[in-house]
Order: C-alpha cells, then sequence, then structure tokens
C-alpha cells in the first residue's frame, strides 16, 4: 500500500471521532490522505452535533450539505493533523450504502462499529457490518479502547484457504512499516474430528504448514513471526475473541471469508463476531469484492 486514500465515516459521535486516530496513524505508514465522510437521508432526519432544540438547520438540500460539509471539516480538523486532512464529502442516502459506493475512489476504510443512534446507525448488525460484507477495498473497524500507536502486535488468522490467504500481504507490509510483530494462529475444532489421535495428527499437519506459509511469505522477517496451532471445544470466533483481549493484540488482521463448509472465517460467523466483541482494532479484507488484489498469494504446497 502506497499513497493510500482512507475514508473515514462520521456521523459526529464522540466515538465515530476515534477513527479518525486510527486512519492518521496509517496515513503515517503508508504516505496517505484522510477524507471524513458523512451522510444523511432528508432535512427532517438530519442531525448535527451541537443543534439546540428548535434550531432549524437549512431549508434546501444545497444549504444543508454545506452546513454539515463545514461541521464535518471543523471537528475533524480538531482530531488530525492538517497535512493527512483532504476536503470532506458529503452524500445523501443510506449510511452503508453511500459508504460501499463512495469507497470505489479509495484504499482503505477506518470506521467505528457503532455511534449515533438514529439517522445514521453506525452499529454492528447493520452500517458497519454491510460495509465489511461489500466493500471493495479492506475496512479497519476500531472501538474506543482500541490502541493502535504505538503499534507492536499483530494477530494474522488463517484456515489456509487461498481466500484468507489473500490477507497476508496485508499483515506483512504493515509490519513492515510500523516493525510490529506478527502471530499467526491457526484454531482448530474439536468438533471436526472424532478422535484425540485425529486431533493431534491435524496439529501435527498444520503446524507444519505454519512453518512452510512463514519460509514462503515471511522469509525475510521470521524473527518477527511466530506461529501457533491452538485448539477448541467451542467456536472459532471464541477462542481468536480471547486470544486478541487477552495478548493485547493493536491490530488483528483477517479475510471475511475462508474455507467453506467449517465456517472457518466467514462473515455471519467468525469475522462478524470477532469484530463485535474484542476491543482490538480489526482490519478485514473480502477477496470476492476486494477492487486491487494483492499480490498472488497461493496456499503452502502440503495440504
Amino acid at each position: 500500500m502506497k499513497n493510500v486514500r482512507i475514508l473515514v465515516p462520521i456521523d459526529f459521535s464522540k466515538l465515530s471521532f476515534k477513527a479518525l486516530e486510527a486512519a492518521e496513524e496509517f496515513a503515517k505508514f503508508f504516505d496517505g490522505a484522510i477524507t471524513p465522510f458523512h451522510s444523511y437521508l432528508s432535512l427532517p432526519d438530519s442531525d448535527v452535533s451541537g443543534r439546540t432544540t428548535g434550531d432549524k438547520l437549512a431549508d434546501t438540500q444545497e444549504e444543508l450539505e454545506k452546513k454539515l460539509l463545514t461541521r464535518l471539516e471543523e471537528h475533524c480538523s480538531k482530531y488530525i493533523d492538517s497535512k493527512y486532512l483532504n476536503p470532506g464529502l458529503i452524500k445523501i442516502g443510506n449510511a452503508s450504502d453511500t459508504i460501499i459506493e463512495a469507497a470505489t475512489d479509495f484504499d482503505l476504510i477506518v470506521m467505528t462499529t457503532h455511534g449515533r443512534t438514529g439517522f445514521s446507525r453506525l452499529i454492528m448488525g447493520s452500517v458497519a457490518e454491510k460495509v465489511i460484507r461489500f466493500a471493495p477495498v479492506p475496512v479497519v473497524v476500531v472501538e474506543e479502547a482500541s490502541v493502535l500507536k504505538p503499534l507492536e502486535k499483530i494477530l494474522l488468522t488463517t484456515d489456509f484457504s487461498d481466500y484468507s490467504l489473500k490477507a497476508i500481504p496485508y499483515a506483512k507490509e504493515i509490519a513492515e512499516k510500523t516493525g510490529a510483530s506478527i502471530d499467526i494462529l491457526h484454531i482448530i475444532s474439536f468438533e471436526q474430528f472424532g478422535s484425540i489421535p485425529q486431533v493431534q495428527v491435524a496439529i501435527d499437519t498444520k503446524k507444519k504448514q505454519l512453518k512452510e506459509l512463514v519460509n514462503e511469505h515471511f522469509s525475510d522477517m521470521k524473527d518477527k513471526v511466530n506461529t501457533e496451532v491452538a485448539t477448541t471445544e467451542f467456536s472459532i470466533h471464541e477462542k481468536i475473541t480471547k486470544r486478541a483481549i487477552k495478548r493485547g493484540y493493536n491490530l488483528v488482521v483477517m479475510a471475511t471469508i475462508g474455507r467453506t463448509g467449517l465456517k472457518y472465517l466467514r462473515l455471519g460467523s467468525t469475522a462478524s463476531n470477532i469484530v463485535r466483541h474484542v476491543e482490538n482494532a480489526v482490519f478485514t479484507i473480502n477477496p470476492r469484492r476486494l477492487k486491487d488484489l494483492p499480490e498472488d498469494v497461493h496456499s503452502p504446497k502440503s495440504k
């Protein structure tokens, strides 16, 4: 990633401005520029932080958009260095749809999972989840407690499917830019196997695959990469969530779809549940939607 164009949806809630701080870090890493974005549905439904009861916001759509843009840019200038800040962008329409549409002109979306209730409804299960599912670019989701600065520890999840391996170039490049270490994690669920010996065989096989993956994709930074095969009696997302929280990763990197049939890393199961429950920042990609796929990544030869 270079000269990254970053889109940051803002609904004027305090939490939504948290995304600006995270976006600024990515702008620093990748010589990027940030465009704050706000969408609204209609004049009666629109709201702007700071209005007092009885204030008349605007008489026309044009006037409304000018006022929204002014307030958007004034607020955002308080949170990030002006050298990273582009003019704001205002669109009329459903929040998730307008964000996804606008993203075609950008390289990265940074947003929070929830914010102001009402017309924007930046809550997981609506806007954020739909953006993660359909955005043509990677999406970084942050929470109030997310800490990206300094970015020192990255968790990369994989199920060895071609889709999940598409997250590797992003994790590697972020690590190279920041000096962060990477823990690569594969989870084995006991429910997939009929006996303990079968589980042990699977563990040994996956450890070998992880070693090959590191040799193939991280040969120039092995000292910064650790691998682990973990097992669980419960769901995959619960294991990853507990691991992410306990070890305090600055960033979790994952694909939103992966191996079919096992519910590994599929939106609606693992990926969305992790975004819902962790306080860590999460960098997600949907390989089926990406407009610019990273350099081709293949599965390790040993299956």
